[in-house]
């Protein structure tokens, strides 16, 4: 089984933004998402993929990945996916020996940035980044299948944090 560790946190900076490696355009949506699992569709840039990830909460989740013709994924998009879809800029960032992923979100959840980090092990220790604030990976809302149930547009003040 694939198995998943990452965790999740705001930002307090943007600091960050002057260590940018490299970005990408995502746009993915969900054709299930059930209280075992969910099924995602996300395109890339040019590259297109099915993704199952368990639901379980906090920094460990089972996760399958496969790739899909784009033609296909596109059309998956367009036709079979909840909506609001998920529209985001992936901004990759090399920090204390990881590869941090920051996810700047557009559409009805701009406004919403969060780094994650893939760790080895859940109970990994990393060096944090000055510009990393709260984690909130146990925050079921911050996961992007919610944000297509109840997108960050929709958060009060409080939510936000």
């Amino acid at each position: 089984m694939a198995i998943e560790i990452e965790r999740k946190f705001l930002l307090v900076s943007d600091a960050w933004r002057a260590l940018i490696s490299r970005s990408e355009t995502f746009r993915q949506g969900y054709l299930s998402n059930t209280k075992r699992a969910s099924v995602r569709v996300r395109i890339a840039d040019e590259m297109a993929t099915l993704n199952i990830k368990g639901m379980t909460l906090g920094v460990q989740r089972a996760e399958y990945e496969y790739t899909l013709p784009l033609p296909d994924a596109m059309e998956l998009l367009d036709q079979l996916c909840e909506r609001p879809l998920i529209e985001k800029t992936r901004h990759f960032v090399e920090f204390g020996g990881k590869l941090w992923e920051i996810d700047e979100f557009h559409g009805d959840n701009a406004g919403l940035i969060v780094a994650e980090v893939e760790l080895d092990s859940s109970d990994e220790v990393i060096i944090m980044p000055p510009w990393a604030g709260n984690d909130v990976s146990h925050l079921e809302r911050y996961y992007n299948v919610r944000l297509t149930q109840y997108p960050y547009s929709q958060w009060s003040a409080e939510e936000r944090g």
